[in-house]
């Protein structure tokens, strides 16, 4: 994707007169943070365009060029040769940090992982891949907060939601939501048989509360004795959480603490992050509403990634990429690859849409 020479003047002119403002000293308050938040967007997207400007202006000098001396002229044509092969590339990446960014993508992510199809061994799968992502977030520096779990009796998860902060978060992770397929023989299993399970996964970026205002009239709390594991504690207080948002109908629960007042915490900031989700999905209409309809219903057959453990492979089908690493996948090392790969082809795709 070619970019006019007079598009690349306007980005160093609009970088140019931001770098004056922050320089002035005249800025203060929400004047500031706005005008700082701009420089960030754009400063990289200026330093390309001046590598451009400067790398089309060699080109064309060199091109021009009519030395009478055999060596300087083959000194040019080998520059010309290499400025034209790096050119494209550099045009390339201003494009890509060109590309609208997803406003959602700088902020923590609500992670919801469900048990679907499969009985004990979904429940025992969703296990495994909420602990891939606590292994994945810990090579990204990130920090995993568990907000709420529904454990299965054979030590699995039939629902687990967790908040993860730190840089990046759903940039990196948005692209996981949809029905992950498990294909192996569960421990349970004394005939060697295969068996087939599901589990469904979400990411919500997290909103902060001005994103998105809840007002008291819109709940209904109720307040319940937890049940499960937990001790004496669960059966003696009341101290279970259910809050019904009446407008959307959203309903969250949260048990896992040993307060009242902890369990609303985690459970309204769970309910926020779906509401904003739903506001999110409403305002950039069918298109995002059939990007989140790959979540499905946790059925074998609605599926965007299944792990194979007796093949030892990955394949994530929406790319058609298969990585036969599923142990380092599973443990959140090799995870990574898979991540580029989804952002590559994404980036790909709203660079063809650019062009059309």
């Amino acid at each position: 994707m070619s970019i006019s020479d007079e598009r690349l003047g306007q980005i160093g002119a609009r970088f140019a007169e931001l770098e004056a403002r922050l320089a002035s000293g005249t800025l203060e308050g929400e004047a500031f943070v706005a005008a700082s938040r701009d420089y960030a967007e754009l400063e990289r997207v200026a330093h390309l365009a001046a590598d451009i400007r400067a790398m089309r202006g060699e080109l064309a000098d060199l091109q021009s060029l009519a030395d009478p001396d055999p060596e300087m002229r083959a000194l040019a044509e080998e520059e010309v040769l290499r400025l034209k092969g790096e050119l494209p590339e550099v045009e390339r990446q201003l494009a890509l940090a060109m590309l609208p960014r997803d406003a959602a993508d700088v902020r923590p992510a609500m992670l919801e992982i469900r048990a679907g199809t499969g009985g004990d061994e979904a429940a025992l799968f969703a296990a495994d891949l909420y602990r891939m992502y606590e292994r994945y977030a810990a090579e990204q520096g990130w920090r995993v907060e568990m907000v709420s779990a529904n454990a299965s009796d054979v030590g699995g998860f039939k629902e687990v939601v967790a908040n993860v902060t730190g840089s990046g978060v759903f940039a990196r992770l948005k692209f996981e939501s949809g029905v992950h397929r498990v294909q192996r023989v569960p421990v349970t299993e004394s005939g060697g048989r295969i068996h087939t399970s599901a589990a469904t996964v979400a990411v919500l970026p997290e909103p902060s509360e001005v994103d998105v205002q809840i007002e008291d009239k819109d709940l209904k709390i109720d307040i319940y004795r937890a049940s499960g594991a937990g001790g004496q504690h669960v059966n003696t207080t009341d101290s279970a959480v259910r809050i019904t948002h009446l407008p959307t109908g959203i309903v969250v629960t949260c048990q896992d603490e040993r307060s009242q007042h902890k369990n609303k915490a985690k459970a309204m900031q769970v309910l926020r992050a779906r509401i904003y989700e739903k506001m999110r999905d409403e305002a950039q209409g069918a298109e995002a509403e059939a990007r989140r309809a790959m979540v499905g219903s946790g059925d074998r057959s609605e599926r965007i990634r299944t792990y194979n453990f007796p093949q030892g492979r990955v394949t994530d089908h929406r790319i058609n990429l298969t990585l036969h690493r599923l142990p380092e996948v599973l443990e959140g090392t090799g995870l990574g690859e898979l991540v580029d790969a989804l952002i590559a082809e994404d980036e790909a795709k709203r660079l063809a849409a650019m062009d059309q």
